[in-house]
Order: structure tokens, then sequence, then C-alpha cells
């Protein structure tokens, strides 16, 4: 029997009876979201005591480590899956090579050692990519030409996992799109005797201009300039590459992938966990974030409705977690009482 004729005609069927009232409503809801779904972005700063507000992401701030470990304490409380970390690299750190990236006493590695310590059963991940470290703002190495290089980028990016390794992440997050790092990386953990650190693949991780106020957060937009990043990162306008993607980064050993941004590719989310049925993410990105943030400010949108439609809207295209700037809120929205609209 098909699935058009799977109920009688009307008006023996009238699809409205369930929708009537709110408890058959709630009954025969599909998805559902809770804020243990949901990661919260961080982005970490040197020093102690501070924080600094993010213009391009209003409600957001930069945190020193000591005040990250603060704020961590409440989400924890409130449930949220884990913290996903990014440091915020101070200009004179920056090199062509990005050694800060896998410095034992950076940033990220800091943090991760502090949130573990404080919180040790609340998840840490961190990001894998250069681009915070790097003088051009590229996630990786360059030639002469600029061009970013695969291989080279990839052993900086093993040294990288390594060191969010030792300090104690849950999860490593190569965010690069480099060619065979997640199977590099993932050799590299089993030999270093770190076995149970998982690796969240971005896996399909377009070249979105959704990132921009991503990039002023974390301080790498300035040194990109007006450069991009398309000879690695997808093209938007293609779905059938991310499964090719997707399929190379599970055949290396990533235990989870990831969608970004999420809003624009429920498609690419949907063809992924048809096609793979494995842990799928979805990074609800700095610009949908700021463009709800903007509207309903303004007063156009109803914050709380549009901000639970778009992230049901991942769920239900098959996303089992989602990275997005709004957990924190709504995940204090849950403990208010407020559920779905």
């Amino acid at each position: 029997m098909s699935f058009a004729s799977s109920r009688a005609p009307f008006p023996l069927t009238r699809m409205r009876r369930s929708r009537r009232l709110g408890f058959s409503r709630n009954l025969v809801r599909e998805h559902s979201l809770s804020a243990s779904h949901l990661i919260m972005p961080a982005f970490i700063i040197e020093g102690q005591g501070r924080s600094e507000d993010i213009a391009a992401l209003p409600g957001i701030q930069r945190l020193s480590v000591d005040r990250l470990v603060e704020a961590a304490r409440l989400w924890s409380a409130d449930g949220l899956a884990a913290v996903a970390l990014f440091p915020v690299v101070p200009k004179g750190k920056k090199s062509a090579q990005a050694e800060e990236a896998f410095n034992p006493e950076g940033l990220a590695q800091t943090a991760v050692r502090a949130l573990k310590a404080a919180l040790p059963e609340f998840g840490v991940i961190t990001d894998v990519a250069l681009d915070p470290f790097t003088i051009h703002g590229q996630d990786g190495l360059i030639d002469d030409s600029g061009y970013v290089m695969n291989d080279e980028t990839t052993e900086v990016l093993v040294r990288q996992a390594l060191s969010h390794a030792r300090a104690g992440a849950d999860i490593v997050a190569p965010s690069d799109m480099m060619d065979g790092r997640i199977g590099a990386i993932r050799e590299a953990l089993e030999d270093g005797g770190f076995r149970h650190t998982q690796i969240l693949a971005y896996a399909a991780k377009y070249a979105s201009a959704f990132y921009g106020p991503f990039r002023d957060a974390v301080g790498s937009g300035e040194a990109l300039g007006q450069a991009d990043k398309s000879t690695y990162q997808m093209d938007p306008a293609n779905g059938d590459e991310a499964l090719h993607e997707v399929g190379m980064d599970l055949a290396e050993g990533a235990d989870m992938v990831m969608v970004k941004p999420g809003l624009p590719y429920l498609d690419v989310i949907y063809r992924i966990k048809e096609a793979f049925r494995v842990p799928t993410l979805a990074y609800h990105v700095s610009g949908e974030y700021a463009m709800l943030k903007a509207a309903a400010q303004n007063g156009w949108l109803d914050e709380r409705k549009v901000v639970w439609e778009s992230l049901i809207a991942l769920r239900r295209a098959g996303a089992d977690g989602i990275l997005t700037y709004y957990a924190a809120t709504v995940a204090r929205w849950l403990r208010e009482g407020h559920s779905a609209p």
C-alpha cells in the first residue's frame, strides 16, 4: 500500500481532528527539541575575569577561561549536550605555520583542562582548524601562490588534534575540509592511546556567505580580507558531493558527521541521514543567528517562535544534534517552562 493511500478518503479521514486540541497535537508530534540536542559554541579569550560583547552576535560574548567555566556550569545544569570551543588568538601569536594551534598551553587546550576539571561529565568539543592561528585567515598552510596545501596542512591538524586529546577533549571536530585528514587524525589518536576520543567531522562544510559574524567573533575575518575558501570548502550548488564527502570521512573513522550551515542545507542533512543512518549534526551558524536576532530586535518576528521553528526544522531534516548560538537561550526557555509554541 502506498503512503498516499494509507488513510481513508475525506471525510472519513479529517487531518484536522488531531490538530484541534493541544493535548492531541502534542501526542502526535513527530519530532522533539530538548536541551540535550543542543551544543553551545563558545569563543575564548586570554586573561582573567574578561568578557567582550560581539557586535555581530548580540547576546553572545567572548569569555576568558574562568568566565567560560562559570557559564558552562549553568549550561550543564540546564541540560545542554556540550560546549564547542573556538579560541580568539591575539595577532602576535598568529603565524604562517600556525604553531600556536598545537601549543599545549594554548587557549583551547587550557580551556579544555579547566572545563573537564570543573565539569567532568559535560561534553567538550574542540575545533580542529588553523584559521584562528594563521596570519592569512585560511584554514591551512599556503604555498607561494596562496593556495591552501592539503597534506602539509593535515600534518599540523594531526598535531592540533593530539594536543586537544591530551588536554582531555571528548570530541575533536576537524572543520578544515582537507582531504584525508579524518583518517590521519584517527590513526594518530589510536597510536597515541586516545582510542576513546571521538571525531566529529565537518564532512559537508560549504563555502557559505553565512559565516561572516563568526569570522568577526574569532578574529579571522580581518586576516582573510577579500580572499575566500572555495578551493576547499564545498560549492553551495552541490548535493551529491556531500554524500561522497560523508562516505569518505566515515570510512576514515569519523564517529559522527556535520553539515554546515544548517537551514540553507536541509536537503543535504536529509539525504545524508537517509543514506548513512549515522549520527548527523547541523551547525546553525552565526549568520542564521544574526538574521533571527536582528529581526526579533526590530519587532519583525517573534524570537522564541522562529527559533523553535528553525531548530525543529533541523531536527525534522535528520539532525541528531545542533550547534547553535541559541543553545543557552533555548535551554533557559525550557527551564522556565516554555515548550513548543
